[in-house]
């Protein structure tokens, strides 16, 4: 889940970043420091916007630096269990897809995709259903359901994320957009009948 927070921090200014221009030059560190990072509460900092100085930079004595205050807002996301995703697939492995959505990457392992037997075509980046012939391939829009979260706050982008599509209204678009037109086309039918 996305939101949109007011944070206070310190960056850290080295001495031979002085001479350019202070203030962009304290919210490209700002930026570069918390960006792409896990906050304390496991949200991932994905954007860090309209930087202020709060007061005066401060020396410490053996130190260069100039450690500045600053105030900023932030783009956050945190993946929440239960909640359903848009994304894409990124990558066809044995057993399963890696799905991207907002700062992450899920994994919808192969027995979470569909209730059909499937057949995985690593060289052609795709899994099949033998019976519906329905496939998943790398590039293809899928909405998703969170299933599983384990953060990991050193890498956050080695964190995994179990992802499934086996629930009405879930999995590829035009699976969707199949099933949708198939219910109401039997809707239409039994009204007539």
């Amino acid at each position: 889940m996305y939101h949109a927070v007011s944070r206070n921090s310190v960056v850290r200014v080295p001495p031979d970043r002085l001479g350019e221009g202070y203030n962009e030059v304290v919210s490209q560190l700002a930026r570069s420091s918390l960006e792409g990072r896990l906050d304390s509460e496991g949200n991932m900092v994905v954007m860090v916007y309209n930087v202020e100085l709060d007061g005066n930079g401060r020396v410490v004595h053996g130190d260069g630096g100039v450690f500045q205050s600053i105030a900023y807002d932030a783009l956050l996301y945190a993946p929440v269990v239960q909640e359903v995703v848009d994304g894409h697939v990124v990558d066809v492995i044995e057993f399963g897809a890696f799905i991207r959505f907002g700062p992450f990457d899920g994994l919808l392992h192969i027995s979470q995709i569909m209730d059909d037997k499937l057949d995985v075509d690593e060289g052609g980046k795709r899994i099949v259903g033998k019976d519906t012939k329905r496939d998943l391939k790398v590039g293809d829009k899928i909405r998703a359901r969170i299933i599983s979260v384990s953060l990991n706050e050193k890498s956050p982008k080695d964190s995994r994320i179990g992802l499934t599509t086996r629930q009405p209204g879930l999995g590829k678009f035009e699976w969707i957009e199949e099933d949708r037109s198939r219910k109401t086309k039997k809707e239409k039918d039994e009204v007539v009948a």
